[in-house]
């Protein structure tokens, strides 16, 4: 280990300053050289991320104590797991296009190990929220997750109105009433092989949430990401692609604060990890940045829809879908994080900056209101009742 360790510093020089620091949880070392036999697993000590230095699994267990499961055994195991680890959200309903229906089961909600979306990533999802028995944005979301098929290149596996009328159907069999239903299609099971030519049909999956956690409303702090953000190719559709979301959120977490911003290569304002990002400027106007690099969010347009009204009122000058630089995000009145999951959520501090009075802003305040009124009595267009 020590001619290891002698050896690191010369391919430092291959990597960014910035990622060198990271080297050293990339490497894996036996905790003790003395102790390992040719063949011997036991005392290899794997070193990962700052929050888990120990492996989950008791390095010590023997290959013999592995059973060799029935599939009823198999079946009966994911029952205890599902049981040993219920959480805030419950997972009512869920469709599958390889079972060819419903299952309300959640030991059963699973998919093919071989479908592309999962070793791959080769698939596209969307979200629709459910609110007092009506589907929020629907035929928007759909229209979104047709585009990110097209975009990776998936054809779909049922034509659009099959697949509203599986997704409402799915909800229907949940009887949930408030809550989100989650969607895919992906490229399918067939093979372990880069390319997808051997899989035998796309496959569409639905499943529908209902999240027990409380809605926040508490103003946030959210820092500036460090984890690069996706190129416009990749960031303009939605697929299952999220782990620089996931380490930008942690980056956040580790930070203390709510949610990592992008940047893009010019420097200018993206979005968070899952959300879209809105200030409100000292002119009054509501400024969100384009998007022609990053998600087009369902939520932040029907947000600069229901917006318009503000400016009728006098209550905004203007809105504005325009190139923000930093400086002019965090000199704003209000910032606001928008998405289907937060709806809208204000922000009060970026980094070490605090955001206007550092309070929740009015404006962050009424245009929540709106969403939530146009979620509960919004026109049809917006509304999808389900027929329990």
């Amino acid at each position: 280990m020590a001619s290891l360790s002698a050896s690191l510093p010369k391919y430092m020089s291959l990597f960014p300053p910035r990622h060198t620091h990271h080297l050293h949880d990339l490497c894996v070392f036996p905790r003790n050289l003395s102790l390992m036999k040719e063949g011997s697993v036991r005392e290899l000590r794997i070193a990962t991320s700052s929050n888990q230095t120990e492996p989950l699994i008791d390095s010590t267990d023997k290959l013999s104590d592995i059973p060799l499961l029935s599939c009823s055994e198999a079946i009966e195991k994911l029952k205890q797991n599902r049981e040993n680890h219920k959480g805030k959200q419950q997972f009512l309903a869920m469709y599958s296009s390889i079972f060819g229906g419903i299952i309300t089961d959640a030991a059963a909600m699973v998919i093919p190990v071989d479908d592309h979306m999962v070793h791959r990533g080769h698939g596209v999802f969307d979200t629709a929220a459910i609110m007092d028995g009506y589907l929020y944005e629907l035929d928007q979301h759909i229209d979104r997750i047709i585009r990110s098929a097209s975009m990776a290149k998936i054809v779909l596996p049922f034509d659009r109105e099959t697949i509203r009328r599986i997704l409402v159907k799915t909800v229907c069999a949940s009887k949930c009433i408030k809550g989100s239903l989650r969607y895919w299609i992906s490229a399918g099971p067939g093979d372990f092989q880069l390319s997808p030519s051997g899989c035998c049909q796309p496959a569409l999956y639905a499943i529908v949430i209902e999240d027990q956690s409380l809605f926040d409303l508490e103003g946030i702090k959210v820092v500036t990401s460090s984890v690069p953000m996706k190129p416009p190719q990749f960031a303009t559709m939605k697929s299952v692609n999220y782990l620089p979301n996931v380490l930008s959120k942690m980056e956040a977490e580790e930070k203390g604060a709510y949610a990592a911003i992008w940047l893009d290569n010019d420097g200018f304002v993206a979005e968070g990890p899952n959300m879209n990002v809105a200030f409100v400027t000292k002119e009054k106007e509501l400024l969100m940045p384009n998007f022609d690099k990053i998600l087009s969010g369902c939520t932040a347009k029907r947000v600069l829809a229901l917006a318009e009204g503000m400016v009728r009122d006098g209550k905004l000058h203007g809105i504005r879908v325009d190139n923000v630089s930093v400086e002019e995000g965090k000199r704003a009145d209000e910032m606001m994080l928008i998405g289907s999951g937060v709806l809208v959520r204000p922000v009060v501090q970026w980094d070490e900056q605090v955001i206007g009075d550092g309070k929740e802003g009015p404006i962050s305040q009424m245009l929540l209101n709106f969403i939530l009124e146009d979620m509960k009595s919004g026109p049809s267009s917006v509304r999808v009742p389900v027929p329990y």
